[in-house]
């Protein structure tokens, strides 16, 4: 797994992990993060992002995940909570760490008439570190124009774009926001690729906003879930899949699953599917053959069915407590 070797890296900005005798270097550490506004709201988000690693971070649309990048960028005002990237207070020290962060969001920022060439210019008086070599190689590398208005660049040449811009002034960490939403397979392969290269040397780390799950199945090291502003998952990915399994069964059976390690039970016409938390545990109460491994689309909407029912619990609860309430009224009158 990368990032277990922390050796070499620039110790001012090592926010530090025990993990049995090993340590871990966070990159990015959130505690306590609350955000609210037009009826939604980020509640208790805490996160950490292990330094050389790749760090998915899932969620359905609207689910807090581009709100959350915003915060963590001092992008909007915080209700509460703490956030530091490379141990820094960003609110204290934005500008130095935005020379080593490169930055790219769903859509690009750039005005539509500038030209690749022109954007290196400006790039060059934003960023104390830029490389207008590495910013070549890269749109020779991407085969993007350097005098043709990024206007007329496709989905796909925009996000090249982007990536060559934040990766030409050295920065140690990438934090991406929806990079592959709406690309073709093929471009989306070729990106996922390059992130991976950037990573390589474990000196990198990747924080990397999807709700495009099977990309971050096959390159994310680390796993956050966030459903409505609420975090409801997080840690090493492989963990999470080895703890993770499915029970495939009768609904009779179902009856005799007891909700030791149950994250939910999905009932269906023919029978009934039921996530739980614990692999071993329910291998050994049940048997190999009713339990299967899962993949992250199915975890996530476990969880996400989980939380729908809790709600709806609630809100059922409220109702009947306000008839219960109105009758009373009534009764009294």
């Amino acid at each position: 797994m990368r990032g277990n070797d922390c050796k070499g890296r620039n110790a001012e900005y090592r926010e530090v992990q025990e993990v049995g005798s090993e340590k871990e270097v966070n990159v990015i550490e959130i505690h306590n993060l609350n955000k609210s506004y037009d009826g939604f709201a980020l509640q208790n988000v805490d996160l950490q992002v292990t330094a050389g690693r790749i760090h998915g971070f899932i969620g359905q649309n609207g689910a807090g995940k581009t709100t959350t990048i915003k915060a963590m960028l001092n992008m909007m005002p915080l209700n509460a909570g703490e956030i530091k990237i490379f141990g820094k207070d960003f609110q204290k020290d934005e500008q130095t760490i935005k020379e080593d962060i490169g930055v790219v969001f769903d859509e690009m920022g750039f005005h539509e008439f500038m030209t690749p060439k022109q954007i290196a210019t400006m790039m060059s008086y934003v960023y104390a570190n830029w490389d207008g070599e590495a910013f070549q190689k890269y749109l020779t590398r991407f085969g993007l124009p350097l005098k043709k208005p990024c206007g007329k660049f496709s989905r796909g040449m925009r996000m090249k774009l982007q990536i060559a811009v934040a990766l030409s002034h050295h920065a140690k960490l990438l934090i991406l926001d929806e990079p592959t939403s709406g690309l073709d397979p093929v471009v989306r392969n070729e990106i996922l690729d390059i992130f991976q290269e950037f990573i390589v040397d474990e000196e990198h780390s990747i924080f990397l906003s999807s709700h495009i799950i099977s990309d971050l199945e096959r390159i994310a090291d680390e796993i956050t879930f966030i459903d409505k502003g609420r975090i409801l998952l997080s840690g090493e990915k492989d963990s999470i899949l080895e703890e993770h399994a499915i029970i495939r069964c009768g609904k009779k059976e179902a009856e005799n699953i007891s909700d030791d390690c149950v994250i939910f039970k999905r009932m269906e016409a023919y029978g009934c599917e039921i996530l739980v938390n614990d692999t071993d545990t329910a291998r050994k109460k049940w048997g190999d053959a009713l339990v299967e491994p899962a993949i992250l689309e199915e975890i996530m909407l476990f969880y996400v069915a989980r939380e729908n029912a809790r709600e709806g619990g609630r809100a059922a609860s409220d109702e009947a407590k306000s008839i219960k309430s109105a009758e009373a009224g009534k009764a009294g009158l």
